[in-house]
């Protein structure tokens, strides 16, 4: 069995669901751009980051586009099923066709499933766009969540502590979704009893800026310990390195993820199959 981790990173199908959905014969082949529209069941809400949809867009106008995005037929035309990103950044670039996958679809409800899984497995989604997924996946598709942690390669208590999520009130659900507060935050603010319990910690938290450690600690009664002065160091989610994730995951076709402090860091790189992992190596042999 392939190890399910050497790394994460964001935005790239490589289909670890392949034996669910079956591709049409054709494989990979270029389609012009204007036949393709999006689905209106995308399961990401949030827009995507302006910085690193340039930043794709200038790799794509030197390399093209490397990791072909995932289609299926809709009358004359075809209809994004995995990838819009790419195919936005594609079109800004000005590019008049792109490689894709065409795959079969039954339904519109297969259809949402296989965005919802690849979104998830993308982590293109926020804690709170996630939850949702995985409320969907087992609401309307009926899986457990077993079966859901398996589909998207999760462990089951990921999948259980996501779903609690939705149990907060909804203004604390939209801190978490603008990136104020962490799901580690929202969990802890949940042990709290009462909705109003809950919003005073939630407000702690933004007010004092604490720690998913330290909100746990108050809710266990502890003081909230005073926060250290940090060290001044260059983070992954600073411009010039998400710059170089985005280079490599667009190089690469799969999530990637560079931690770096100071002079010397990390490189993760992340799989899902045997033949993903040789899919990958070949592509880092190619690297001169």
């Amino acid at each position: 069995m392939a190890t399910r981790r050497l790394g994460k990173g964001i935005e790239a199908l490589i289909r670890p669901y392949e034996d669910m959905y079956t591709p049409a014969p054709t494989g990979v082949t270029d389609i012009a751009l204007s036949k393709i529209t999006a689905n209106p069941n995308q399961p990401r809400k949030e827009g995507f980051d302006k910085v690193s949809l340039e930043d794709l867009v200038a790799s794509i106008k030197q390399k093209g586009v490397i990791t072909p995005i995932t289609v299926h037929e809709v009358g004359k035309g075809f209809m994004l099923v995995a990838g819009e990103r790419r195919w936005r950044a594609a079109k800004l670039a000005g590019l008049k066709k792109i490689p894709v996958h065409i795959v079969k679809v039954k339904n519109d409800a297969e259809l949402m499933e296989m965005a919802l899984i690849e979104n998830i497995q993308r982590e293109n989604l926020n804690s709170i766009e996630e939850a949702e997924a995985f409320d969907v996946l087992q609401n309307k598709f009926k899986l457990n969540q077993t079966a859901i942690a398996k589909a998207v390669g999760k462990k089951r208590v990921t999948i259980s502590n996501s779903l609690r999520l939705l149990n907060l009130p909804s203004e604390i659900k939209a801190s978490i979704r603008k990136g104020e507060i962490s799901a580690g935050h929202g969990r802890a603010v949940l042990s709290m009893k009462t909705s109003a319990t809950q919003k005073k910690l939630w407000q702690r938290i933004l007010n004092e800026k604490l720690s998913v450690r330290a909100a746990e600690d108050i809710v266990k009664g502890k003081p909230a310990p005073k926060p250290k002065p940090k060290k001044k160091k260059i983070r992954s989610s600073s411009a010039a390195v998400r710059s170089l994730e985005n280079e490599l995951i667009t190089l690469l076709g799969t999530k990637v993820r560079i931690s770096h402090k100071g002079g010397e860091g990390t490189i993760e790189i992340e799989y899902y199959s045997n033949d993903d992992f040789e899919r990958v190596m070949e592509l880092l042999r190619t690297i001169k």
